[in-house]
């Protein structure tokens, strides 16, 4: 580059600099003189608290507080069922975002519903339900090792049977590959909507405090862009003969999306587990298995045609079904939703994702994408997965 291109790229800079400091100053004056300026705000304070953990012990109940509102929160007095208990934490009023434990003395009684009543400084109650009071699993050894064994259960072990069915998929003719392509596309959209209606509902538990509905909308645009320029990534590297068959990358892709859903998926099991809204046993593990055995035959749909090594189907099932046992041992011990929240939205932006890089694999030979085969796949797939979901359902 020549001298004047040089100092001509060096005044933009600088000029972008000057911009930035500029406006940052500006801003900083606004914030900390604007807000003197103006009247203060007339009325009572807004109080708001949300309950984002219930723990039970014997003898005692744990409650995650966080403030939701914009003003501080000073808890004076709870109840339980209106009988007020002594209580330990939250001493000092809980300022915005906050969150404190606090620790009820109260002998409940198991398979019991409890009301939680919280009467603030200024008179205000905020009540929390406990529909059926059950001992919350402690956070141990043994816990883990089991959210392992069912992380195994429901996501990879169903995922390696439905990649079994490879060696079958070689001797398809090309109709069917495109149907089962379309059945792939099926099964992810259903993924994609029950993933969204499951966010949206943890957001709604986690009080607003951090967007509510928008965390969902923001870990899906995020998982989106991300795996998008991964996927620009891998093409270009394919493009200069570094890489393997379009229908590797495509397969990874998929891999990466059911993985992302399952991530999700483990941690509302886990979630549900702690907190004895699910009860382990056969019908959990058939119906998981059942529901995600279609993940895996969708992984290898793509690459029905060529002959990946063993230990890269290993890689694509363990990206896939691995994620099941980090989604369930998170949440089992760490009962966050506006975290599950996110994760979900990422499970669908990058579902969303793969239905993108799918398309173009179902036209035919005339260019057309909906034809009878494609359309009975994709309605294969909705149904296969509403009916398995079933099994598993609440």
């Amino acid at each position: 580059m020549s001298t004047a291109g040089l100092r001509g790229r060096a005044q933009v800079w600088l000029l972008m600099i000057v911009t930035v400091a500029v406006a940052a100053v500006v801003l900083t004056a606004l914030a900390v003189l604007g807000g003197r300026s103006l009247p203060e705000r007339t009325g009572p304070p807004v109080e708001e608290l949300a309950v984002e953990r219930v723990v039970l012990s014997p003898g005692t109940i744990e409650l995650t507080l966080r403030n939701t509102g914009p003003d501080p929160v000073q808890v004076a007095q709870i109840s339980v069922n209106d009988v007020y208990v002594a209580f330990t934490g939250a001493t000092e009023p809980l300022s915005r975002l906050a969150d404190e434990t606090v620790r009820l003395d109260y002998p409940w009684s198991a398979g019991q519903p409890y009301t939680v009543s919280m009467l603030t400084s200024t008179g205000a109650v905020v009540e929390h339900e406990i529909p059926v009071a059950v001992q919350t699993p402690s956070a141990d050894a043994g816990l883990l090792a089991l959210m392992v064994l069912l992380g195994t259960y429901v996501g990879i072990i169903p995922v390696a049977v439905g990649m079994a069915f490879l060696p079958v998929l070689r001797r398809a003719r090309p109709a069917v590959i495109r149907g089962l392509l379309a059945l792939t596309v099926g099964l992810l959209g259903f993924l994609a909507v029950d993933a969204s209606l499951e966010g949206l509902e943890l957001a709604e538990l986690s009080g607003g405090a951090f967007g509510g509905p928008v965390l969902v909308v923001l870990g899906a645009v995020l998982a989106f862009l991300l795996l998008t320029a991964v996927d620009r990534f891998l093409k270009s590297r394919r493009d200069r003969g570094e890489a393997g068959p379009d229908g590797g990358r495509l397969a990874l892709m998929i891999a990466i999306g059911i993985g992302l859903h399952n991530l999700g998926e483990g941690l509302a099991i886990g979630s549900a587990y702690a907190v004895g809204e699910l009860a382990l046993g056969t019908a959990l593990v058939v119906g998981f298995a059942l529901h995600n055995t279609t993940e895996g035959l969708a992984i290898v749909a793509p690459i029905a045609h060529h002959r990946p090594s063993v230990l890269r189907l290993l890689m694509l099932g363990l990206v896939a079904g691995g994620p099941a046992i980090v989604g369930a041992s998170v949440g089992a011990s760490v009962n966050d939703a506006a975290l599950a929240a996110v994760l979900f939205g990422v499970g669908v932006g990058a579902i969303v994702q793969v239905i993108v890089q799918l398309v173009p694999s179902l036209r035919d030979q005339a260019g057309k994408v909906l034809d009878p085969t494609v359309a009975g796949g994709m309605s294969a797939g909705l149904v296969i997965m509403y009916t398995t979901g079933l099994l598993v359902a609440g």
